[in-house]
């Protein structure tokens, strides 16, 4: 039955059975994640699981961005590993509390529109290493504990309960959208294996999920400057993947619904989801790409999904582990692979003719960069920086000058293209100062100053009529370019029509 309500500040239509049963399917999937990012980062297996509770609420109900979902990821747990390692699980909860202060205040200062600044090639590059990443994660159910593929009946079981874990959440949207697709699936997959009495690998293999609520815990940590100084780096570089990985997941989501989330009181949001989580024994975390999917792909659009998930992880935990260690893996691997599938963006292979090459080079650089570093932030600010270096390129390549010499006998050299750091040198050469009259007028009506660079070109082409005798004048500046060369009238003298 469909309920209409407006949750929180947000007015839309909820509809409570898929929000419910979405939060549910969304839960089951979080669990063998949560454990292996535990190991991965050298920890136990509840730390992982109470943190994806904590992350996963907090930021539900007060996030930016309804319907996503956040949780213990592998970024943040290999950052943590070095930290584990050496220091202990103390100076853990100590770094992430650190790490989402720093979070909550970036979201204050209003950073969240610094993602304004990736291109298109990056986000492309960002989802199609990430579904790359989440396909391959999931080729570990097919081997055994040595680490060798599996042979013979045991392959073939668990190859056949994946591929009719896929084919159910492929074929049932074709026929009804009255309940998710995945949840329906896992329950059928648990189903055949435990009805059928089929031995296959099951949650419980992983490690046990048993426990009781996230116990309240003040850090064991030397409150000192030098101990503050070991966990700052780790802080810093959780906190920045953390923001990176949460705003670009914010993103695609928008792009899926159509809808505008807020990336400040995301940040705002991760930040205190992360404080509250080292407060109560977890390892903290950001937005999960692969998990919101599944949550929006059920047709989830409200915060009530994402509560809802929180809440059943940990009623999983506390009272239902026991039926939850017996589900098997191939139900969660065959989900996750068609996560992958929906998550890679197909559309961009068909842009490898039709977009510019510089963008391609840039998607495909992330892409090799997620995928070989698994360090999507890294990916993320390379792909940035390269794009960033293309355009300056390509840009100081443009700049132009139409010369004429008017009735007073004037030369005009009339710009186009944006004069700055990268154009500086070509501009350079577009003036014959031994030839030139006396008079010399640069017209920036299609141009302007951008930058130090560009006030230091002038600067010297000044200084080269200068020698000669001659003057010159600047013409039709902008209203940021001349208050540009206002600003540094100490440093250049320049005459302005």
């Amino acid at each position: 039955m469909k309920k209409l309500i407006n949750l929180f500040d947000f007015k839309q239509k909820v509809d409570y059975k898929i929000e419910v049963l979405s939060g549910l399917t969304v839960a089951l999937a979080l669990i063998p994640e949560s454990i292996a990012f535990s190991f991965i980062a050298g920890l136990s297996p509840l730390t992982g699981l109470y943190a994806s509770f904590v992350m996963a609420l907090v930021t539900s109900i007060f996030g930016g961005r309804p319907g996503m979902i956040s949780g213990a990821t592998g970024a943040v747990a290999v950052v943590l590993v070095s930290l584990s390692m050496e220091f202990g699980v103390e100076y853990i909860f100590a770094a992430v509390i650190l790490a989402g202060l720093l979070q909550a205040a970036a979201g204050l200062l209003k950073l969240g529109k610094l993602m304004r600044l990736v291109p298109h090639p990056v986000i492309f590059g960002f989802v199609n290493g990430l579904a790359i990443i989440i396909f391959m994660s999931q080729l570990d159910q097919f081997k055994d504990a040595s680490g060798a593929w599996l042979t013979g009946s045991n392959l073939f079981i668990i190859l056949g309960l994946v591929v009719l874990t896929m084919l159910i959440i492929w074929l049932l949207p074709k026929l009804t959208r009255a309940v998710p697709a995945s949840l329906v699936a896992i329950l059928v997959v648990f189903a055949i294996v435990y009805f059928g009495d089929i031995t296959t690998n099951t949650v419980g293999d992983l490690a046990s999920i048993s426990g009781g609520f996230p116990p309240f815990h003040i850090p064991d940590f030397p409150f000192t400057f030098e101990a503050f100084l070991i966990i700052l780096p780790y802080s810093a570089i959780i906190a920045g993947v953390g923001l990176i990985e949460s705003l670009l997941t914010l993103n695609i989501v928008d792009e899926i619904t159509e809808t505008r989330g807020n990336g400040n009181r995301e940040a705002i949001a991760q930040g205190s989801a992360n404080i509250i989580s080292g407060f109560f024994s977890g390892m903290g975390g950001c937005a999960m790409l692969g998990q919101s999917l599944i949550n929006i792909s059920n047709g989830a659009r409200a915060r009530l999904s994402g509560i809802v998930a929180a809440v059943a992880l940990l009623a999983f935990i506390m009272f239902g582990s026991g039926i939850i260690e017996q589900m098997p893996m191939a139900a969660l691997t065959g989900l996750m692979i068609m996560v992958a599938i929906g998550t890679f963006e197909w559309a961009s292979l068909k842009t490898f003719r039709r977009m510019p090459k510089s963008d391609v080079l840039v998607m495909v650089l992330v892409t090799l960069v997620t995928i070989i570093l698994h360090n999507l932030a890294l990916a993320v600010l390379v792909g940035v920086i390269i794009a960033a270096l293309v355009f300056a390129w390509d840009n100081a390549k443009r700049i132009r000058a139409r010369k004429r010499v008017d009735e007073n006998g004037a030369k005009h050299y009339e710009i186009y293209g944006p004069l700055f750091f990268g154009s500086t040198t070509v501009f350079a050469d577009k003036f014959d100062v031994m030839n030139d009259p006396q008079e010399i007028i640069i017209d920036f009506k299609e141009s302007r100053v951008v930058d130090m660079s560009a006030i230091e070109a002038l600067n010297k082409i000044t200084e080269r009529y200068q020698k000669v005798n001659k003057k010159v004048y600047l013409q039709n500046l902008t209203t940021d370019s001349k208050a540009l060369l206002v600003k540094a009238d100490k440093l250049i003298e320049v005459n302005i029509l």
